[in-house]
């Protein structure tokens, strides 16, 4: 561990975070918390614990770990289609050359109507980019 910690520490959740300030100013030296802030991504709000005041040094760490967290966000999206392209064509060889019958019975109804519904959406919205080009 550094010898430096982070004035801020923030407590993944769903949809945000649980804002800590960290303090390791006191005389047993030992690292303290305070919870002082609740942070929602999806509404963009950020909510004073309890009675806390944020300071603006507050606010301007809560906004930078927002835009951090909603951009390492939208890279783990976009990966995970990614590898949802891999899976589908990991799951075409198994299919082709590995799979039992009684294993594609199991798995070809599920399969082709979640691959009918995603290209539905894909042509529809390859076609909404089209018109608006």
């Amino acid at each position: 561990m550094s010898s430096e910690l982070p004035e801020h520490y923030f407590r993944v959740r769903d949809n945000g975070a649980a804002v800590f300030r960290v303090d390791t100013e006191n005389r047993q030296r030992r690292i303290e918390m305070d919870q002082i802030a609740v942070v929602n991504l999806n509404k963009g709000e950020i909510k004073p614990h309890g009675d806390r005041e944020l300071s603006p040094t507050d606010l301007d760490a809560i906004r930078a770990w927002m835009d951090e967290r909603r951009a390492l966000l939208a890279m783990r999206d976009i990966d995970d289609i990614h590898r949802a392209v891999d899976y589908l064509n990991t799951t075409t060889q198994w299919a082709q050359s590995k799979a039992a019958d009684e294993q594609l019975e199991e798995v070809t109804d599920a399969l082709l109507l979640a691959m009918h519904d995603l290209r539905m959406v894909l042509v529809r919205k390859k076609a909404d980019r089209l018109m608006k080009s």
